[in-house]
């Protein structure tokens, strides 16, 4: 009786360790965002737009926290890598607050259409991103101008704000758009990796949004704040915001996002998962 009870007991404990074993599977990854983005099809067009106009007020910060560092660190060969840490502070107030970010829905809600790829579920993937996207930008725009009119933010960080305005807008489109696909993979990267980061999902966002700016790539929702931040200044005109930037920059995320790393990652559990029949 004793020697059964310790071998169920070994059994119960062999089979805890497997499950936490496979909660690295990639099936299980894939069913975890899958469901993820099923909800967020779900979700009220009220719900998404104000997640959406807060994650573009709140990314805001990934610009205000580099122009921060830029101004005060003292100016050697290292502070453009330190400086780029900055660039994590908003994208992790949206992830972690679970807020509505276009380039995270290029594989969160790509994934449910690619599970029951019908009319239907494509046309509910464009509402929200036509949703979420528009509901970004008009946050990216609200906080833009409360930056530039207001003593919202000290002065002496103007010049800095400026300066990572005119650059992240002043790539040549094709350059923008290139430069836009590997920042749509390293955030695709993130929302694969969430499920079985658990307690280090703090760093997972900061590493590798840290390398989406030290990379010198091109990102659509922070990219917005730095566009909008120029535009209500009359910095830059609404043909060249959207031909320069937005347009090529917004191709390269979907493409980065969805066409390289979603395929991808779908593509190594398609056999086990398959379609929904």
């Amino acid at each position: 009786m004793t020697a059964m009870t310790k071998t169920d007991m070994d059994d119960k404990t062999e089979e805890k360790s497997v499950e936490r074993a496979t909660k690295l599977a990639p099936k299980l990854i894939y069913e975890v965002i899958r469901r993820d983005g099923e909800e967020e099809l779900e979700r009220t067009t009220r719900a998404l737009i104000w997640s959406g106009i807060a994650a573009g007020m709140m990314i805001s910060f990934s610009v205000v926290g580099e122009a921060i560092l830029r101004t005060y660190l003292p100016e050697t060969p290292s502070r453009y890598l330190i400086e780029n840490f900055g660039y994590a502070l908003g994208f992790l107030i949206v992830i972690l607050g679970r807020m509505q970010l276009f380039t995270e829905n290029t594989i969160t809600t790509v994934l449910p259409v690619m599970h029951d790829p019908c009319a239907a579920m494509v046309s509910r993937m464009l509402r929200l991103w036509g949703i979420v996207l528009a509901a970004n930008v008009a946050g990216a725009f609200a906080v833009a101008t409360l930056y530039a009119f207001t003593p919202a933010l000290p002065a002496d960080i103007a010049p800095a704000m400026m300066a990572l305005s005119e650059h992240a807008t002043g790539f040549a489109p094709h350059e923008a758009f290139f430069r836009a696909i590997p920042a749509g993979i390293l955030v695709a990267s993130i929302v694969w990796m969430l499920p079985q980061a658990e307690s280090s999902a703090f760093f997972v966002i900061a590493i590798f949004t840290w390398l989406i700016a030290a990379g010198d790539f091109t990102h659509i929702v922070a990219g917005s704040v730095e566009m909008a931040y120029l535009m209500v200044q009359g910095q830059l005109g609404f043909v060249d915001a959207m031909s320069r930037f937005f347009v090529p920059v917004f191709a390269g995320n979907v493409i980065g996002g969805t066409a390289v790393f979603t395929l991808m990652a779908y593509g190594q559990v398609k056999d086990e998962v398959g379609p929904e029949r």
